[in-house]
Formats: structure tokens, sequence, C-alpha cells
């Protein structure tokens, strides 16, 4: 984990999230909490615990977001799951173990990529090597010495020399780790060939070059294996052992069968256990889990026997949240740990709707304030990701310079937020829904027109919009 201090955290979220200060101030704590308790003696580090944050708000205001670019600033494993798809267990629906195995494959993945990563120039390398043999494939000299040989005693041959039936296999790949420079056994033709042909490839002239490559056959996942999943079983690990390995040939462009060979390759290379550990302790010490609609397993003021499955899903939460071991394909994981952010509007019911035990889980408590026309005005223009360089960004694949002027952001703040307070209020979402309709006409045309130099000016953003504005039965529709 990166060692920021939560300022730095702050200022890393603030390239990405406009307001909610006091949530991204709550979020940053937690996390730095995380380094602290690692420099305390490990006695003591047992006893402290993630203070688990219950963050408040409607739709749109930046809850999801928070805890999303949280994770990427520290590259923790991060999960998004939503209380209202578990069920208490003996019903049908997800068992809310299932959270915490997600999470495991999140950093299982992770865990690869960086290992991949550290190997990636020397397999590189090699991959590259088994691609020029597979794009000149050679005659060996002995074999065109011997070109008059039956084909059905050549085969009775190398079957008597190959020491086993994967020895046989692999067979016509037995040079493929060689340079093509310094393999002596094919002809002068086929070598001078392979080093044209390796030339071209390192300078990138063949990426889109088709070749035939063999790889091993990806399973198929079943209802089964899900099942078995839930229990902590790697179904498919045990039918990898059980059935023999089926290769299959595929014709790729050079750049998209150096990344199979190279992810193939890497597969070989590593310590898989040493990973599952790994993945293990990044799960354990630095994962977050982000439970949105939150708000949806409480019973409210109404209570009538639907909502027994309601409190049966908090109950089942709440040794989770507590600390406890959960069985996954990779090992046991335990949740002692594991920083939990749960999100929810409560429009319609209270966090003290909650039963006790799990309100006393989320002791930080932040609610996030619905935002103002002039948030909107720097959602648009202020954060790397602004919705508006993605479009200027998304155009210029068709040769078109669009340009926003300051009055069309204005404008189109202003008319984001009118919407929102006329018809249901969905925050920052509804920019999408509004620069969706105002850029439709641009988005439309551009492929099949030289368009060259647009500005979004205020009138035209008035144009596009304006009448399906000033009609409320039409906005609650179309916007």
């Amino acid at each position: 984990m990166e060692n920021l201090t939560p300022k730095q955290i702050v200022e890393k979220l603030d390239k990405y999230i406009i307001g909610q200060d006091d949530a991204k101030k709550s979020v940053a704590i937690a996390l730095y909490n995380r380094y602290r308790r690692m420099q305390v003696p490990d006695k003591m580090q047992q006893e402290i615990t993630p203070k688990n944050l219950l963050m408040i708000g409607p739709t749109g205001v930046g809850k999801t977001e928070i805890a999303r670019r949280l994770a990427k600033v520290v590259k923790a494993p991060f999960v998004k799951v939503e209380a209202t798809k578990f069920t208490e267990v003996g019903y049908v629906g997800r068992d809310v173990e299932s959270m915490v195995r997600d999470l495991m494959d999140v950093a299982v993945t992770m865990e690869e990529n960086e290992k991949y990563e550290e190997i990636r120039p020397e397999v590189r390398r090699k991959v590259d090597k088994k691609l020029v043999k597979l794009l000149v494939p050679g005659v060996k000299k002995e074999q065109k010495q011997e070109n008059g040989m039956n084909d059905f005693m050549s085969m009775l041959s190398n079957m008597s020399q190959a020491s086993n039936i994967g020895d046989m296999l692999n067979n016509n790949n037995n040079d493929t780790d060689e340079d093509p420079d310094e393999n002596r056994d094919v002809t002068d033709d086929v070598r001078d060939k392979r080093l044209s042909i390796k030339e071209q490839l390192d300078k990138g002239l063949l990426e889109d070059h088709e070749v035939t490559i063999t790889v091993q056959e990806s399973r198929k996942v079943g209802p089964m294996n899900d099942q078995m999943a839930n229990m902590g079983v790697d179904m498919s690990g045990m039918m990898d052992q059980l059935m023999p390995k089926k290769m299959i040939s595929r014709t790729l462009p050079v750049k998209e069968a150096r990344e199979v060979l190279i992810q193939e390759e890497s597969a070989k290379r590593v310590d898989h256990d040493e990973i599952y550990q790994g993945a293990i302790d990044r799960t354990q010490n630095n994962g977050i889990i982000f439970i949105d609609e939150f708000d949806k397993i409480t019973a409210g003021d109404k209570r009538n026997s639907g909502e027994v499955s309601r409190e049966g899903v908090q109950r089942d939460i709440l040794p989770i949240v507590e600390g406890s071991q959960v069985n996954t394909k990779y090992g046991a994981v335990r949740t002692d740990h594991i920083l939990f952010i749960a999100s929810g509007a409560f429009a319609d019911s209270k966090p003290s709707d909650l039963i006790a035990e799990l309100q006393g889980r989320f002791p930080i408590r932040v609610e996030l304030q619905d935002l103002t026309e002039d948030d909107f005005i720097q959602i648009l223009t202020k954060p790397d990701n602004a919705l508006t360089k993605q479009y200027v960004a998304l155009t210029k694949a068709d040769g078109i310079n669009l340009v926003f002027t300051k009055e069309s952001i204005e404008e189109i703040a202003k008319v984001a937020f009118d919407l929102n307070n006329t018809n249901q209020n969905i925050g920052a979402r509804r920019l999408s829904t509004v620069l969706e309709k105002i850029l439709a006409e641009i988005l439309y045309e551009g492929p099949d027109m030289q368009m060259g130099d647009i500005t979004i000016t205020r009138e035209y953003v008035k144009e596009q919009v304006g009448k399906i504005v000033s009609d409320k039965d039409l906005s609650r529709y179309i916007l």
C-alpha cells in the first residue's frame, strides 16, 4: 500500500470528485489508520480494527466514486456489492460470504498482474522467438536429406525418440526457444528468412499479420462451478487435474497472439501458491468492500412478515463485518481488518432502523450533500476525467475539434440542476443525460461528415434541449 497521508489522499481524490469534503476526509483517515496499525507492535495490531464508514446521501452525489477512487489511489482490492442481492441463509439468492470471495478474486488478479509484469520483458523475448518460428516454419536439414523416407516410418521414428506423449506432441516446436540466427538445424534459406522476419517483428511491422498458434482451451464455467466456489471449493482446478488439457489452434493477428502466448507462458513461470498467499494477505489487510443500497435491508417503520429476510441479511452480514473466517478456493480469509463502507440514501428509513449490533460496526457516519449548480460547473471542467473532456476525446476520433464555451458549460449545469429539482434528483448522472442529448446530432453525423472545428455555445445548448426542459411532462421521459 502506498504510504500517503490523509491530506495527500484527499488531494488525489480532489482530481476526480468535486465537493463532499467531509466524506473524503473520513475515508482518508480510515485508510491512513491502516498504515498506522502496521507501525504498532504485532500484539496490538490484532486488537486494532478498522473504523467502518456509513455514507448517507441521495444517488449521484459521489458515494460510490469516492470508494472506487480510494481503492485505486492505494492499489487495494475493491469490490462493490448491493445489499439487496443478498438473502438470508436458506433462501434463494447470493450468500453474504460471496462478497469476500469476490474480493479475493480481485486480489488474486492484482497479484498475478504484478508478477506477470515483473517477468514480462523476459517472457516477451521468448514469445517473440516463438512467433518468428511460427511465421517461418522451417524444414530441418536432415529432414530435407531424407526427403524420400516414408511418412509413416518417419512418424514411428519420432515416436521412438520421444520420451513421452507430451514430447511427441511438442516435437514440432522443439526449436522455438532458440534464437532464429542461432538455429543451425534448419536450412540456410529458412534461417535467413527468420532473421528478416525477426527484424520486422522488432520494428512492429507485422502486428496485423495473422499467425496460427496452439493454446490450451479455456474451460467453460458452469453453474456447478459457482455453487462449489460458494463453498470454497475450486472445481475448475480439480477438473484440470483429472481431465487432460485440450489444445486448440487459433488464428490471430500477431499483436493479439503475442498477448495470448505471454499470458500462457507467464502462468507457467510464476509460483501460484505464492500468488494466492500474497492475495490473502492483501485482502485481509488492504481489502475494501463497498456495500451499496444498505438502507434497503432495513425494515423501516412498516414491519411485516416480508421484512424477516431483510433483518436476516443484516444478521448474516454482522459476523463478516465483526470479523470471521471465510473459506475461498484460494484458502481461508479473515475479515477482521477488511474496511467496509456502507452506503444508502436512507430516504424512507434511517440508520437507527438497522439492528443495534450492526449500527455499532459502522461508527463513522458521513452525510453527503446534494450537488449545487456551481458543483455541476466544476464537475464539467475540473476533474481529469470530466465529461466534457471525454466527449472532446471521443469526437477527435472523427476529426472533430470540439470546444465548449464557458457560457455553454454554465447553461448545461443550469439545465441539469433545474431538471433535478423538477424531476427525480439523480445527482451528477443528470449531466450525462443532458450532454448526450445536446451532442446527439454531432455524434451521429460525425463519422460521415468532415465537421472540423465545432464550438458548443449557450445558444446551441438552448436550441437542443430548451423545448424539452420547458415541457415538464416531456423532460420527465427524455431527460
